[in-house]
């Protein structure tokens, strides 16, 4: 499973598409989505419920607590939420140590409410996890103790005893609404491949129906194929301050026109060891071993390739991290690690074959920036591959590949020297 943050507005968009689908509740859920190419005439024009109702606006950019920041504005009328849009589009902020600039913000109805609950669905290891609280709200962290939780199975259905524990002390009218709703809210979690439905708070409106006030939400994206065409035109945007290198997002269009996966992080540009690892465990394993080392600091990259990509994609996906790897030389020397499981069906001589190719073609990069790299791989073809790359390290322009087969990081970087044995 691939945890994505999706925004709020589509949150709610799929809560309020899917529950009616599903159940037949219609959730008075309005939700407008802003950018800086919003036109806010053309907005008022199309959504009439914008100039008939009080409203609140709200960064929505994947961070929390933005009403301990002064990013809500509450009981607005649509010009004074105009404006405060326009206070804050592509003003740039500082959250949890990360800076960016907020580029986009949703406008839906105020509600007046008198109490406010919490409701998490969360899919972890061993099953999901369903939380309430009767006090949610800005000071939920503060109150954490008083959250009520219940696990299911993954399989198992979410019934009325299931969430006695959690709801048995609201008045009986009122529990079973929450029971309706929660069943309701579980079920769509459930079809639509959620990782994590969160609602802080959620109000009931004043024909009392559950209101979510703040939402966010997580899919699991590797299940697209299956759902893809529920969730509709839907971006899984970059974590606040986060933005695309040109190489991420060449590496990112390639990845979207094949059937294999291709993935490239940059963590640091001036990093010492870098990764280009066949499999997502293994791609995982190896950065984790590097922070384990006390290395994550060096580390400049995450990236995977896997799912059999040919020989051509191999090849462009190599050129574009060596060139990453190699950049700027400093007069340190660097590392890359070409290592993986034992692949399944992907053929280790035709990835190798796109891999070498880079490497030729960068040999004069690779040799400025001082870089040792150490192959370890098996499965299909894997001899093939490795006497390939053999005899490159034969080559008198391309002598950088070091070989371990049985790859154990048992040293750090010290002094100007990497060991890996």
């Amino acid at each position: 499973m691939a945890r994505k943050k999706i925004r709020e507005y589509d949150s709610k968009r799929l809560l309020k598409e899917h529950i009616k689908r599903l159940y037949g509740i219609d959730l008075p859920l309005s939700v407008v989505h802003i950018t800086p190419s919003t036109n806010f005439s053309e907005l008022r024009e199309t959504n009439a419920w914008l100039v008939n109702t009080k409203l609140v606006v709200k960064p929505d950019m994947l961070f929390g607590k933005r009403g301990k920041h002064d990013l809500v504005g509450l009981n607005l009328d649509f010009s004074g939420a105009e404006e405060f849009v326009r206070a804050r589009m592509n003003k740039r902020i500082t959250m949890d140590k990360c800076s960016g600039e907020i580029s986009t913000f949703i406008i839906e109805p105020f509600v007046p409410h008198d109490q406010e609950f919490y409701l998490s669905v969360q899919s972890e290891r061993l099953g999901n996890v369903i939380s309430f609280s009767e006090a949610g709200g800005v000071e939920i962290e503060e109150n954490w103790d008083k959250v009520k939780t219940v696990t299911l199975n993954t399989m198992q259905e979410l019934t009325e005893g299931k969430l006695a524990p959690i709801l048995g002390s609201l008045s009986m009218e009122l529990r079973k609404k929450m029971e309706q709703f929660i069943q309701a809210v579980y079920g769509v979690f459930m079809d639509l491949d959620f990782s994590l439905i969160e609602m802080n708070p959620f109000a009931l409106d004043k024909d009392g129906r559950p209101f979510p006030l703040d939402m966010r939400g997580e899919l699991d994206d590797t299940a697209a194929f299956k759902s893809g065409k529920k969730w509709g035109d839907l971006d899984f945007p970059l974590p606040f301050g986060r933005s695309m290198t040109s190489s991420e997002e060449y590496v990112h269009e390639m990845d979207g026109k094949t059937g294999a996966s291709l993935k490239l992080s940059i963590l640091n540009p001036k990093g010492r060891i870098w990764t280009m690892v066949a499999g997502g465990g293994a791609s995982v394993i190896y950065a984790d071993t590097v922070g384990d080392l006390g290395l994550a600091e060096e580390l400049g990259n995450y990236a995977e390739y896997s799912g059999a990509p040919n020989t051509a994609e191999t090849y462009a996906y190599a050129k574009t991290l060596l060139e990453c790897a190699t950049a700027n030389p400093d007069g340190r020397p660097r590392a890359l690690l070409v290592g993986g499981g034992i692949a399944n069906f992907t053929d280790v001589a035709a990835t190798f074959k796109g891999i070498i190719k880079a490497m030729q073609e960068k040999a004069h990069n690779i040799k400025a920036a001082r870089m040792k790299i150490l192959v370890r791989r098996g499965g299909p073809n894997y001899q093939a591959g490795l006497d390939l790359m053999r005899k490159l390290d034969a080559c008198k322009d391309a002598s950088v590949v070091a070989f371990c087969f049985r790859i154990k990081f048992s040293s750090c970087v010290s002094g100007s020297t990497i060991v890996i044995s």
